[in-house]
């Protein structure tokens, strides 16, 4: 299998699980710890995204004195009702104090109720109140300044713990692209884009824009509320992040230009191969003769029909037993010539007849269909040629005494 695909865990180093088996955490303490920097993690260097612990860093923490006791009562966190019990002040006023960010939560979640549920470091919860100037606060009147803010509305939990979540963020940053995710998890894409112009370097810092553990609601019913939780809402809050974002990507371009997509190198586009034209068959055409215009019988007188009938006769007569001399050679008869055969046709009616001049020369009827009139004028020329050659030898005889 390729190292690109697999990495195996080196032996100096192990999972977040083992690492919190060993340690005698559970799960959430130990995800705690790593975020508060009581356990010191480093990159996977497969890959992956994750953060492995070495051994090293087990080893000092089980050598500490009081382990893991004293290991888990850093990380051990109360809500609302258990902390104000430990403070010995009522709930409500737990409340405002943390309203008014005297109180940093550490965690949060949303119940299955839809609830926003916020806890704290019992660590800190014994150091607030054992400081004396924070004595008139949790006895006696709230001041007249911090009523004023919680009747305006004021609630800083959720930027407080934005703001200790960035700062584990950017502990575990390790070059300026990485400090612009962290920032940028912080913010709106849209404030990210507003920054960041280039398509490059934003593409960039969104895949190093690490996951906040609020943000694992989306797709739920309560997404909305861990967006608002996850995402700065003050107006100084984004300007302050926004320029922070700006000033980390200058340092970043500065040091190493994010990574751009290598440009892949395409020949020219195959041509089609020319295919030959099959070619077509052949087909036997005629030229079409145009029809012959019928002409309406006029009136006609006996001169005129003998005259169209005495051209007739004398090209039909010699036709019937006459023969074209210089045809037979070497005592051969000659050679019939080839009639095409003749299909036949259903009869038509015969066309008009022309009424021509006296003086006129006689041609044959046009016929209508084109091949039998093309027949007709190779079988028609023949015979003519042999009448007249034969009408011709007889005077050239007389003429020269032969």
């Amino acid at each position: 299998m390729s190292a690109h695909t697999f990495e195996p865990v080196r032996s100096d180093t192990c999972t977040p699980s083992r690492a919190a088996r060993e340690l005698n955490f559970l799960r959430g303490e130990f995800d705690l710890a790593v975020q508060l920097g009581h356990v010191r993690t480093v990159p996977d260097e497969g890959g992956g995204g994750g953060r492995l612990v070495e051994r090293a860093e087990i080893d000092r923490l089980r050598a500490q004195e009081g382990f893991p006791d004293t290991l888990r009562d850093r990380v051990r966190a109360v809500g609302t009702t258990d902390g104000a019990e430990l403070m010995d002040i009522s709930a409500g006023r737990f409340t405002r104090l943390a309203r008014l960010g005297l109180l940093i939560p550490a965690k949060v979640y949303v119940n299955r109720y839809g609830a926003v549920v916020w806890l704290y470091l019992t660590e800190e919860l014994k150091h607030f109140a054992a400081v004396a100037e924070n004595t008139h606060l949790l006895k006696g009147r709230t001041p007249e300044t911090l009523r004023a803010q919680l009747a305006e509305g004021v609630d800083l939990r959720a930027r407080n713990w934005r703001m200790r979540q960035l700062g584990c963020l950017l502990r575990q940053a390790e070059d300026p692209w990485a400090r612009a995710g962290a920032l940028a998890a912080l913010l709106p894409p849209v404030e990210v884009a507003d920054v960041v112009e280039n398509p490059y370097e934003r593409a960039w810092v969104n895949r190093l824009r690490p996951a906040l553990p609020g943000q694992t609601l989306a797709g739920t019913s309560f997404a909305h509320v861990a967006e608002r939780i996850t995402t700065a809402q003050d107006a100084d809050e984004i300007e302050w992040l926004r320029s922070d974002l700006a000033h980390s990507v200058e340092e970043a371009r500065a040091l190493s230009p994010a990574p751009r997509p290598t440009a892949r190198r395409t020949g020219p586009a195959p041509r089609p191969t020319a295919r030959p034209i099959p070619p077509l068959a052949r087909t036997v055409t005629a030229r079409v003769e145009p029809m012959p215009t019928p002409v309406e019988p006029t009136e006609t007188t006996a001169e005129s029909r003998a005259a169209t009938a005495e051209p007739m006769a004398e090209t039909a007569e010699p036709t019937r037993g006459t023969a074209k001399p210089g045809r037979i050679s070497c005592g051969h008869a000659p050679k019939p010539r080839h009639t095409p055969e003749r299909r036949h046709a259903p009869r038509r009616p015969a066309p008009a007849p022309v009424l021509r001049s006296p003086g006129s020369r006689h041609t044959p009827p046009r016929s209508t269909h084109p091949l039998r009139a093309w027949l007709r004028r190779g079988t028609l020329r023949p015979a003519a040629e042999e009448v007249r050659g034969s009408a011709v030898a007889p005077d050239r005889q007389r003429a020269t005494g032969t």
